[in-house]
């Protein structure tokens, strides 16, 4: 009987052992290796807030309103539109 419980006892420590090192060959394998670096995600991101921007100026002068698509990136348009906010 005291056999067994040692022998239990025993095949619960390899178990144990097994597992650890399981874990730690589990750990170096899980490393990840990012397709697209952060650096250009950022990057990224700001390119795509930037396009929409610009066509959301665009929907909303040209086909929204009232003015012509392509006139909602001219100058004059802004300068326009400057002089009516910042009138005294």
């Amino acid at each position: 009987m005291v056999e067994k419980q040692a022998a239990k006892a025993a095949s619960r420590e390899e178990v144990k052992k097994a597992k650890k090192t399981k874990d730690k060959q589990q750990e170096k394998v899980k490393i990840r290796v990012r397709l697209i670096p952060i650096w250009l995600r950022v990057l990224l991101v700001l390119i795509f807030m930037a396009i929409s921007a610009i066509v959301g100026i665009i929907v909303g002068y040209g086909v929204i309103g009232t003015g012509d698509p392509s006139d909602a990136l001219d100058q004059s348009t802004w300068q326009h539109i400057i002089d009516l906010v910042e009138k005294e």
